[in-house]
This record gives C-alpha cells, structure tokens and sequence, in this order.
C-alpha cells in the first residue's frame, strides 16, 4: 500500500509514545481479515505474521482496547438513527459507537466513510493538510 511507511511510522509512535490510544475490537478483525486476504495483494500476510504484528500494537503499555460497554446499544441506535445509517455503513456505526462510549477524542482513519458521524472527530492522517479558508 502507498501509506505503508506512513502508517508503520505513526503506529511505531503511538506504541513508544505515553499517550493512551486505543484499537477497537472490530478493526482488529477487519485487519486481518485485509492483510491476510488472497487478491488483496500479491504476497498477502500469513496469519501468523498478521497475529504476531497485532500482539506488538496490544503489548504496548499505551494501548487499551475497546470493545462494547454497557451504553453500546443505547449509542450504537443513537448514531444510526441521527445519520440514517443503512446496509454496510452499520460496521462503521458500531466502531464509532464503541469510541464514542469509550471517549475516544479522534478517530483515525483512511476511510472516509467515518467523517460522517458528527459524535465523532475523524481525521485520515495520509491526507495532504487542507489550506486555511479566509
């Protein structure tokens, strides 16, 4: 992938770095799901290489992962409902949904689909800085 060095970068200093950051439980099986997948890439990752590059991101004292909580539904149904959610876009409601119930300040994402939600801050942190509007 192009942002391949880009993305290896930040994840090596967001595990070095003392700021809590946070990987939702639905990313980690997307993530495998991608790496792993046969026409996805010409050498896609083993599952082994895929899991023991998971473990280093989870073994990072910074880390924490989230998962549902409690509120989940009850949020889950909120952000659906005040964005119109429908079909796949459910996915990303539920990763939004367990940050949301988790505090997360920013999402970072390449996906654009998550700039959508207004209950949470979404930034691709590959794309070039936007010019100032005057």
């Amino acid at each position: 992938m192009p942002q391949h060095e880009a993305a290896a970068a930040m994840l090596q200093d967001l595990c070095q770095n003392r700021v809590l950051w946070g990987l939702p439980w639905p990313c980690i099986h997307e993530f495998i799901a991608t790496v792993t997948h046969p026409t996805r890439f010409i050498k896609p990752s083993t599952l082994a290489q895929a899991l023991a590059q998971l473990n280093l991101w989870m073994n990072s004292p910074s880390c924490r992962m989230l998962g549902e909580t409690p509120d989940h539904w009850v949020a889950l149904q909120e952000i659906a409902k005040s964005e119109k959610v429908r079909g796949a876009m459910i996915h990303d409601t539920r990763i939004a949904a367990i940050c949301v119930c988790h505090g997360v300040r920013e999402l970072l994402s390449a996906d654009r689909d998550f700039e959508q939600f207004c209950s949470l801050k979404s930034s691709n942190p590959f794309a070039a800085p936007r010019a100032i509007q005057r």
